[in-house]
């Protein structure tokens, strides 16, 4: 089973649900803005993505050119902000059980699929 974050207002994110659905594949959606993200969600994430912190921030969002570019954060800082701000959020996650990825472009998704036999 894969878990996809998924913000229903972000195009590739639409794309990447559309995908799973076309081929078949269970998948349980979770809706991090609206319900929030706790900080042993967002460990699981860089533990299973294998990724920093930095690596999960959409750091073109206003938020984050307003109030944290330019800033020396430390890992923790970072966690913290994607708790405070989901938005920050690099988005569509898909997880399966011992991995994952950043599924953008959706050739990217396309190739974890295929790889991982689902």
């Amino acid at each position: 089973m894969l878990h996809v974050f998924h913000n229903p207002r972000c195009k590739k994110s639409r794309e990447a649900i559309l995908f799973l659905k076309e081929n078949n594949l269970k998948f349980t959606e979770i809706l991090y803005i609206k319900n929030g993200l706790s900080k042993d969600i967002i460990q699981s994430i860089l533990e299973k993505l294998r990724i920093e912190p930095k690596d999960l921030l959409r750091t073109q969002e206003k938020i984050w050119k307003e109030s944290y570019k330019n800033k020396n954060l430390n890992k923790k800082k970072l966690i913290d902000i994607i708790i405070e701000h989901p938005k920050l959020l690099e988005r569509p996650i898909i997880i399966s059980h011992d991995s994952g990825i950043i599924g953008r472009p959706i050739e990217r998704l396309k190739s974890f699929i295929k790889s991982s036999k689902f």
